[in-house]
Parts: structure tokens; sequence; C-alpha cells
């Protein structure tokens, strides 16, 4: 009863409401808040301050800024997303901050794609050297059946394609990155696609920032060749997946492409099914049959491990300093 009483007192102001009901758009820092409203910063900022405490907003850190969306769980998220609906569609102050909300969304699309183009020819030069993208989907989603999978990690997320992917089908799916450049562009595809059940968060694949035994399933996509240490951020990956939980890897197979170390940063040169099983199994995970997709000259392989029912997701010890994720 207390918690409900808080939530309502928090939400029982106007510009508060009217905070709710642009976050229940999608996720907004306290400067574009400012802006939509028209108000000063610390006049905001203590309105979120008073709304979080209440848990009817989630406020995500990224390096010095600050991202806020409605809560996704719990009693707070509820009443939140409750009062948003029951606000009315033809109501003038939520109707104009709306509008500034799709402008700040432009705004933020247009820097996206900027960076975009400016990276994109090396995707580019990368992918005309392994089978398509579209088979390597593919391959992905049968991996991952609809009727068992409902919460998802995808580790380096960069444009945040796999949570896009799984996000259509309804799967709450969270990806996170160390490339803030990447994460703007991530955001604005998952704003595009309006798929505001998923998001993306700044974190270190070597130290996640979620409990253990928090996700159904854990995508690795095209990311562990950049790594220093593939088997460590395979082991944190098994950390947060639940008992019956299944991780799957996207990565390549064995190759000697050395100019890939030089022009796109690549640590290693592929990877044997073997090592990926020990690390899997190092992990208490136990791995399947990899799916090889061979390509001309690269082959793309999806390693998959699924965690036993029976084990406990015990939480590893602090792994060690970030180190980067390069994208």
């Amino acid at each position: 009863m207390e918690a409900l009483l808080n939530g309502l007192r928090a939400a029982a102001e106007p510009t508060r409401l009217r905070i709710l009901a642009l976050c229940g758009h999608g996720e907004l820092t306290v400067s574009e808040l400012t802006q939509i409203l028209g108000q000063s910063q610390p006049r905001v900022s203590r309105h979120l301050k008073l709304l979080c405490e209440a848990g009817l907003l989630d406020r995500f850190r990224e390096g010095t800024w600050a991202f806020f969306r409605l809560a996704a769980q719990g009693d707070g998220g509820s009443l939140a997303q409750l009062l948003v609906d029951r606000i009315p569609p033809d109501d003038e102050t939520v109707g104009r901050d709306l509008q500034r909300l799709a402008a700040v969304k432009t705004a933020r699309a247009e820097q996206a794609a900027a960076y975009f183009r400016a990276n994109a020819a090396q995707w580019d030069q990368i992918r005309s050297l392994y089978v398509d993208e579209q088979e390597v989907e593919t391959a992905l989603l049968a991996l991952l059946p609809e009727r068992d999978f409902h919460d998802l990690l995808d580790i380096g997320t960069g444009t945040g394609r796999i949570v896009e992917l799984l996000g259509r089908r309804g799967v709450r799916a969270v990806g996170v990155d160390l490339s803030r450049d990447m994460l703007g562009v991530a955001r604005a595809n998952l704003e595009r696609a309006d798929l505001r059940h998923c998001q993306v968060r700044y974190a270190d694949a070597y130290q996640l920032p979620m409990p253990a035994a928090s996700f159904d399933a854990v995508t690795i996509h095209q990311v562990l060749h950049y790594l220093d240490d593939p088997g460590e951020a395979i082991a944190e990956a098994a950390r947060v997946l639940r008992p019956g939980g299944r991780l799957v890897v996207v990565d390549f197979a064995p190759h000697e492409l050395d100019h890939l170390r030089i022009d796109h940063a690549h640590r290693r040169l592929g990877f044997a099914d073997a090592e990926i099983a020990q690390w899997c199994r190092a992990a208490g995970l136990e791995p399947a049959t990899p799916v090889h997709l061979p390509g001309d000259p690269l082959t793309v392989v999806l390693w998959s491990a699924r965690r036993p029912q029976a084990a406990a997701a015990e939480r590893r010890p602090e792994p060690p300093p970030a180190r980067g994720l390069p994208h």
C-alpha cells in the first residue's frame, strides 16, 4: 500500500506526469527532457529524482550521461504505464511535448546516420568476405525458438541488429556495448522500429551490470574476435544465464586473412570448435553441435551451449577492470 501511495504522490504533479508521458515513448537524457519541457536542468533533475525514488522510472548511467525510461519491472513500472495510458490523447500540453520529442528523435537519428555512413565502408568490406547476413540471422533464430526464450542479452550489440531481430518476436531484449557512438546508432534503429520493450546499455563484456541468472538467452555476435580474453567473456555471459538458458556465439572459423588484424583490429583470426567448446564447458555450459555456414573466404560458425537445468547460477568472482569492446 505504501509503495502505491508513494508512486501516486510522485506522479501527482503536472511536470512529472509530462515526464512519464515522454519516457513512455523511449529513453531520454536530462538535457533532452530539459529541451522538451522548457525548464531548467536542476528543476527537471529534481523531478526525475522523485520519480526514480518512487520506482516509476529507471535510470541508467552512460559515462557522464544518464538515460531515463519507464520502469521495466515491479509495481512502480506497472503504475507508471497505467498512468501514461490514462493521459487523454488530445491533451494539448502533452501533444506539444510529443512534437518536441519527435524533433529530438529526428536529430538523434541524423547524428546516428552520420556516424554509420562514416563507418559503413569497413563493415561492408568485411561482410563481402562471408555468407549473406540474412542466412546467418536465419540460423541464429533457429537456435532460439520463440517458445523458449523471453529475455535476451546481446553482448557487443553494435547497431542493435540482434536486439531488433529478436525484439520483433516480442522478446525483451537488452543490448550492451562500450561504444557510445554505436549505442547512438542502436537507439535510433530501435526507435525507428518502435521496439519500446527493447533497450541498449553502456556496459563491459567482462563485467556485466546484471545479476546472475537473469536472461533466457545471451548472444555474442561477431564480437569475440575483437576481445583480449574471449574465454572470460563467455564465462561472464554464462553467469547471467538462467538454468536451461542458451548462449549463442557467432564468429569466424579459423582463417588466414591477416590483414583483418591491421585494417579492422581483429585480435583473433577465427576460432576452432574445440576451443569454443572448452570455454563453454569451463563456464558450466553444455556445448551443442556447431552450425557452419561456409563463405568465400570466411566461414561463419554458430556455436551454442546450454546451462543445465539443475545448475545453480552462482555469481562468479569480480572480473578484472574494463578492457574495452571495440567496433
